[in-house]
């Protein structure tokens, strides 16, 4: 038994070396504009409730992949800074809440506006990507405080009618 751990470890770590590969080609083929949000890894593994879940993922190797993979297909890789608050703004109105819990998996907003706050981060994220992609190229390595208030003014669009049937 002790001789199969090691080959059990291979195989897990093949599996997922082949899923980033897979999906990192998938997304730098079908898209000019990847947009990312730069996570503190390394500060959410302090978390003893989710390190493993978020060793087990790999983010930092599928974004190092995904870095070389949308240069080589001639797209652009957009990394959202880590303190640009996409959890607590609104993607319809572009409100930012002042406090949300993490316990509030529902994103509700002033303007009535209700999504599953996962979507709506992902919605804000795009968002302040497509206003940074939108400024030109030496934009993307800089704080990203102008580019949010670029984001605001220009994406306050209401959102299409078959976004709700993903919050189902």
């Amino acid at each position: 038994m002790a001789h199969e751990c090691p080959r059990l470890h291979a195989k897990i770590r093949n599996i997922r070396q082949d899923f980033l590969h897979k999906l990192s080609t998938k997304l730098s083929q079908e898209n000019q504009l990847v947009v990312l949000e730069n996570l503190n890894v390394s500060g959410m593994l302090k978390n003893r409730s989710l390190s493993r879940a978020i060793a087990d993922v790999g983010w930092g190797e599928f974004r190092r992949q995904l870095e070389y993979k949308v240069k080589m297909h001639g797209g652009r890789l957009v990394v959202i800074d880590r303190w640009y608050p996409s959890s607590k703004t609104c993607s319809s109105c572009g409100l930012v809440k002042e406090k949300l819990l993490l316990s509030e998996r529902t994103f509700t907003c002033e303007c009535g506006f209700s999504l599953d706050r996962d979507l709506n981060a992902a919605m804000s994220i795009l968002a302040a990507g497509l206003a940074v992609s939108a400024r030109g190229p030496e934009s993307s390595g800089s704080r990203l405080t102008p580019a949010v208030k670029l984001c605001r003014v220009e994406t306050r669009t209401k959102p299409r009618a078959d976004s709700r049937s993903l919050t189902n």
